[in-house]
């Protein structure tokens, strides 16, 4: 499809709003996929290294 400028190519022929909204949900869907793995990730690891340093005291 050829668009005559930028703000028809945005525009996507009245249905930009959808096709943009589109790839921000999917974005944000993959980035939630990438981070909250490693946010758990680094939490069981602060919480195993706690747990490892209380047996060790005792």
């Amino acid at each position: 499809m050829y668009f005559a400028s930028l703000s028809d190519f945005l525009a996507m022929g009245q249905h930009g709003i959808y096709v943009w909204s589109a790839y921000a949900v999917a974005l944000a869907v993959l980035g939630l996929n990438i981070m909250l793995p490693l946010l758990a990730r680094r939490r069981y690891l602060k919480q195993a290294a706690r747990q490892l340093r209380r047996e060790q005291s005792l």
